[in-house]
């Protein structure tokens, strides 16, 4: 049996992904019951993911942060973020 083209398989208007959203939207499960379409689950999903990545790059800029106050790697800053960013004196 061949396999559709993956624009068709993740077509939430058909395809596998309405197959799964078909077959969990009696039980609730995975969130799909709060859901009025599997259209409407997909983009929360899309949103769950960028709400994770962004915090994920947050995170790992507050650990860098901690890590440059860690080294040493410090200093007094002019009150203007950005002239003390280009003058080299935040970076390394």
């Amino acid at each position: 049996m061949a396999t559709a083209p993956i624009c068709r398989r993740l077509d939430p208007r058909g395809g596998a992904i309405q197959v799964f959203y078909r077959r969990n939207e009696a039980t609730g499960r995975w969130g799909i019951a709060s859901r009025s379409s599997a259209s409407e689950y997909v983009r929360d999903l899309i949103r769950r993911d960028m709400e994770r990545r962004d915090g994920h790059f947050l995170q790992d800029a507050i650990l860098t942060g901690y890590r440059d106050l860690a080294a040493g790697r410090v200093f007094a800053s002019s009150g203007d973020f950005t002239a003390d960013m280009c003058t080299g004196r935040g970076a390394e």
